[in-house]
């Protein structure tokens, strides 16, 4: 019997819980590689030929190569992971999260600054006002 997620209908968010972790095993895996400074080395040399060493789905190579952070963590990545993506693109975390969102890394900065986002449009979709 599945568990109840009461938490899936929150718009915008993934939950990584355990079955999000084992749908991005692979993918997760792929990016703690890129702790060893030879496979950054070796990834960025020849990002697919890296990536198809990996047994990851085809769409989370895509994601990585697209870098669609927001597709990577659909398909099961954990931002704490693809944060080594960033890292070996000399990408910091908050360039990463404004990429996620739709903004510049100073209009990012100014909005988690002043409070982050808005609750309107974010609550749970049963939930009341």
């Amino acid at each position: 019997m599945p568990l109840d997620k009461p938490y899936l209908d929150v718009p915008g968010t993934t939950i990584f819980d355990a079955d999000q972790s084992r749908k991005g095993y692979w993918l997760n895996q792929f990016c703690m590689s890129l702790m060893k400074a030879e496979n950054r080395e070796r990834f960025k040399a020849g990002e697919r030929a890296y990536l198809d060493e990996w047994a990851m789905t085809e769409d989370q190579k895509l994601a990585v190569l697209a870098r669609d952070l927001n597709r990577c963590i659909a398909l099961g990545g954990n931002i704490y992971f693809l944060a080594k993506i960033g890292a070996t693109d000399g990408k910091s975390f908050q360039q990463m999260a404004g990429s996620m969102t739709g903004l510049s890394e100073q209009a990012y900065r100014d909005m988690m600054i002043g409070g982050g986002r808005s609750i309107e449009g974010n609550r749970y979709v049963g939930e009341k006002k």
